[in-house]
């Protein structure tokens, strides 16, 4: 552009100086100078046509090019670019006519030479304004196209922004589902590692609410007395299937017991001497309630919790306004038990805070871990007996300076226990001796061991405080209206599980001995007072229960304590 303006300037400066010069001319050198412009006009007409075919080709490719502007900008542009064309060859040709028709000036008559170059500056003036029109109406089809691009800029700009978007929510998407999946892979391996608070309140079923409860210790059963192991039942597809079709009951079992080792647990940690035996069994019971989730008799305690103190061996729990304090020279024995659907946890530890009875306690622990040791399936109940009074008598304790040794309370047993049934028929002995019934697949046990520094035996003493109900009664008519309403509070409430005097006060009840007795009397509720040794002696006691699974024998109760 800016070299056709400029050529177009130096043709116009250039021109009216020729013009100006005189020239004289002959006639014939004047026609033939007519001829030869002629000859020139055709040429630079030929020229003219195929410049004009060039630039509509070239319109035609940019219009082709064009971002879908075919219809708007392309028309304009060579529209304007034909009259741009059209005017440049008017312009040609009136200078051309300029030149050839009129003769030009003489050099004596200066007027008509001032007028011509007049003419002439009109004429370059012209033509530069219409080259400057021509610049703008460049320009602005240059703007417009540019306008035109814009939107398209825009919503390409636009489109890139959502298609953006979109892959930022869809990344966040799959990390958000990667991160849900992360957090469900460590809840899971969380789920037992939840935390408890202090004191224990949450409940065992929300800590594990996959229902995988932890196993207790699997031992191996014992080789039989022919020397052949028992170590084929853990490969055995047959008892695994066994063993899977009963994984509910395992279940429950488990859930109970962790919920006896987290409060058995809690109790060490506050129990101490100065406390009233009422509060400690109170608070434990209200421990056991919270981490069982106490319903109804889907679940719950098991049994009142005994606190048997020195020569009181079992079955002690304080009525209302017992008085009895905890010292720091007594033996006590803490021994509660929990149930879920039945499956009842019946597990007892012992408490001492001098140490002079250390060595009591390890003798009687000992012969409970020696009992389950021996314990299995097809092994004699009398087998097991002998070997916990072997170990129990091997054990000797010295005690103010008195040496005793530790005998084996021989009217003292562990159990089966059954669903809803804590003596389930079965008895373990712990002296030698006793029925020669062997133990089966898929029982439960109780083993328990009660050592003391008396003669070995208990009777009855003290007040009662534990009642059950009898298993096996039938119907049994009652003519007390009291005690035909005390019988139904006791089958709500406790079924044919053991309770005490102090849960029928939390209940409400009130004036109830007489038709308590009532119901003993008529054999429908079975009375277990305190068993003790004699005074002065000095007792312990150590129980788990195990499970005599298909596979393997489990000691569902064992915690890291005992």
């Amino acid at each position: 552009m800016r070299h056709f303006i400029s050529q177009s300037l130096i043709m116009a400066e250039l021109q009216p100086q020729h013009e100006v010069e005189p020239q004289l001319l002959n006639g014939d050198d004047l026609n033939e100078e007519r001829e030869d412009a002629d000859a020139s006009e055709s040429v630079k007409k030929k020229r003219r046509k195929k410049k004009r075919s060039k630039t509509t080709a070239s319109a035609g490719t940019n219009e082709a090019e064009g971002d879908g502007e075919t219809g708007g900008v392309g028309d304009v542009t060579k529209q304007l670019e034909q009259q741009t064309l059209e005017d440049k060859e008017r312009v040609e040709d009136g200078e051309e006519g300029i030149s050839l028709s009129q003769p030009p000036p003489s050099s004596s008559s200066s007027s008509s030479s001032s007028v011509a170059a007049v003419a002439w500056d009109f004429k370059s003036l012209k033509v530069h304004c219409e080259i400057q029109l021509l610049i703008s109406a460049m320009l602005y089809l240059i703007f417009r196209r540019a306008l035109g691009i814009v939107p398209k800029l825009l919503s390409i700009f636009l489109t890139l922004q959502t298609v953006l978007k979109l892959m930022m929510l869809s990344t966040d998407g799959d990390e958000g589902e990667n991160s849900a999946g992360k957090k469900k892979k460590k809840k899971k391996k969380k789920k037992g590692l939840k935390g408890q608070t202090d004191p224990p309140s949450v409940p065992i079923c929300e800590l594990y609410p996959n229902g995988d409860f932890p196993k207790g210790e699997e031992c191996e059963y014992p080789p039989s007395k022919d020397g052949r192991s028992a170590a084929w039942r853990t490969t055995s597809e047959e008892k695994r299937a066994l063993d899977r079709a009963n994984e509910e009951m395992w279940s429950d079992f488990r859930q109970a017991a962790e919920a006896h080792r987290q409060v058995r647990s809690y109790v060490n940690s506050w129990i101490k001497p100065g406390m009233t035996m009422i509060d400690i069994c109170e608070k434990l019971e209200d421990c056991s309630r919270r981490l069982i989730k106490e319903n109804g008799l889907k679940a719950g305690l098991a049994f009142p919790t005994g606190c048997s103190i020195n020569h009181c061996a079992a079955h002690y729990t304080p009525n209302a306004g017992d008085p009895t304090v905890l010292r720091y020279d007594d033996v006590c024995k803490i021994d509660f038990g929990t149930h879920i659907n039945g499956r009842i946890i019946d597990c007892a530890f012992t408490v001492t805070f001098n140490p002079k009875y250390d060595r009591l306690l390890e003798a009687v622990r000992d012969a409970t871990n020696t009992g389950i040791r021996f314990a299995g399936i097809d092994v004699r109940l009398c087998d097991v007996g002998e070997t916990i009074q072997e170990v129990m008598e091997s054990y000797e304790v010295e005690i103010d300076g008195k040496t005793y040794q530790v005998k084996p309370i021989r009217n003292l047993n562990g159990h089966s226990i059954g669903p809803y049934r804590i003596h389930s028929g079965k008895t373990v002995p712990i002296v030698k001796g006793g029925e020669a019934t062997r133990m089966e697949e898929g029982e439960a046990y109780a083993i328990e061991t009660f050592g003391s520094t008396g003669r070995g035996a208990v009777h009855d003493d003290m007040e009662c405080s534990h009642y059950m109900k009898n298993f096996n009664v039938g119907h049994v008519p009652i003519r007390l209206p009291r005690a035909k309403h005390l019988l139904n509070v006791i089958n709500e409430n406790f079924g044919t599980l053991a309770f005490c005097r102090r849960w029928l006060d939390r209940l409400g009840e009130s004036k109830y001995l007489m038709a308590l007795k009532n119901l003993c009397d008529l054999g429908i509720i079975d009375p277990y007072p305190p068993l003790c040794d004699i005074k002065g002696s000095y007792t312990a006691q150590y129980e788990h229960t195990i499970l005599l699974r298909p596979t393997c024998k489990e000691v569902v109760s064992r915690g890291d304590d005992y």
